[in-house]
């Protein structure tokens, strides 16, 4: 029962510190949903329903590892767009090509030397 208890508590996040585990955390709140988890274990409850205690009790912030669905898409998504995004930024900057030096016609390219011998 200990090694359940573990592994659900390792997979529910600390309200308190948010980037702990409930088991790595020292907070009053983690030591009562780890005593949470083994009270509903001992009730007989198994690993996905006391989870699903916890998240209905405290709500999906409390898994480490956020469930796929149509709410957390662009949590999902997310990451895949900036690639997307940098990478589209970084093909529009390589297809940007500086603009050809245009070359003088034979009036213009007098008249400058017009002008450089007056110099």
């Amino acid at each position: 029962m200990e090694a359940r208890a573990r592994v659900i508590s390792e997979g529910l996040r600390c309200l308190v510190c948010q980037n702990q585990s409930i088991d790595d955390s020292d907070a009053p709140l983690a030591k009562d949903l780890r005593l949470l988890v083994r009270e509903r274990l001992r009730e007989g409850d198994s690993n996905n329903q006391v989870v699903d205690y916890v998240v209905a009790r405290y709500g999906e912030f409390v898994l480490l590892r956020p469930t796929f669905g149509w709410h957390t898409l662009l949590l999902w998504l997310s990451p895949l767009l900036a690639v997307g995004l940098g990478a589209f930024g970084i093909w529009r900057l390589s297809r940007r090509r500086a603009p050809k030096a245009e070359t003088l016609s034979a009036a213009e390219a007098a008249e400058v030397e017009a002008l450089l011998k007056r110099r």
